[in-house]
This record gives C-alpha cells, sequence and structure tokens, in this order.
C-alpha cells in the first residue's frame, strides 16, 4: 500500500507509539522488484538442472559449496547458510545425497558436537556435470542482461541486505 491509499485499521493493525510508513512508489517499485526476484528467480534456475539433472537448485548449491570447500568438507550449518537452507532442510537434502552416494557424514573430529558434510568422488562428478547447466542458467537469466554497473550494483545490495546468523563463524 502506498501513502496516498491511507491508513488500515482493524485487525492487525499495532497500537505503536511510531507511525507507521507505508511505501512511497519508489520504494513500492524496489520491494516489487526485490520480492519477484526472490520469489521467481529460483525456479528459473531450478528447472534446466531438474530436466538435465534431476537436481533441485538446493541439492546443486549444496553439492556445489562442498565441492569448493577445503577437502571437500563443511560443517552442516556453515553448509546451511551458503546455500541458504535451514540446517533441518539442509539434513534432509544430504541425506538424499548420501543415499545417491554423493555425499557422507561424520563427526568433526575438531568438535564432536558438529557434524561434517564431505562430498565423494561420485559428488564430484555430478557437480562437473550440472556446473555448465547452471552456468548457461546463471548466464541467460541473470548476467547477461546486467552490464558491469548493474552487476556491481548487485553485488553491493546483496553484501548490505545478507542475513547473517549470529552464531555463524
Amino acid at each position: 500500500m502506498s501513502s496516498t491509499e491511507g491508513s488500515m485499521s482493524g485487525t492487525g493493525e499495532h497500537e505503536d507509539d511510531e507511525e507507521l510508513r507505508w511505501l512511497d512508489e519508489q520504494e513500492k517499485a524496489a520491494w516489487t522488484g526485490l520480492i519477484s526476484l526472490v520469489l521467481l528467480l529460483p525456479g528459473k534456475l531450478e528447472s534446466p538442472l531438474r530436466q538435465d539433472h534431476g537436481l533441485t537448485l538446493f541439492e546443486y548449491l549444496v553439492l556445489s559449496h562442498l565441492s569448493e570447500a577445503p577437502g571437500r568438507k563443511l560443517r552442516m550449518g556453515e553448509l546451511a547458510f551458503l546455500a541458504s537452507g535451514s540446517l533441518s532442510r539442509l539434513s534432509n537434502v544430504v541425506k538424499r545425497c548420501e543415499q545417491r552416494g554423493w555425499v557422507v557424514r561424520t563427526p568433526d573430529p575438531a568438535d564432536g558436537r558438529y557434524t561434517l558434510a564431505e562430498l565423494t568422488d561420485a559428488g564430484v562428478d555430478i557437480v562437473r556435470l550440472a556446473a555448465p547447466t547452471h552456468l548457461r542458467a546463471v548466464r541467460a537469466v541473470v548476467l547477461d542482461s546486467l552490464g558491469a554497473t548493474d552487476q556491481k550494483a548487485l553485488t553491493r545490495i546483496a553484501e548490505k541486505l545478507r542475513i547473517v546468523p549470529d552464531d555463524f563463524g
């Protein structure tokens, strides 16, 4: 709702001391653009991965982050953050990847309270097969439409909006 549409009353209204600030037209356009990206972009990036490799975008991100990690292993909490998912969602995906022979889980030798996910050789193989498909989608859907200035602006905005859990090391 924009500021010209007035205030809402009824259920859900908060009785705060601070007056509610409705979105102006520029803010509304920015918010609509962002929420469209958040909701629609993952499907556009996932479709070719599903079609060509039977992978969800989240599965690919998990495997890809593991492939880039030192020793091809990460703590589950760190991997959940990098792949932008919850620990419970990650656990379910890693279980499916374990069943496919792509990942193994082991206690962290540095601190047994944590679990490590490690990419297997078969996991590396699936990442190598799927990476070109993902790269083509990223270029076609996002990067090729943006010039260098837009890419830098997107990077800057993402850095400003990144939400990092308090306990993330």
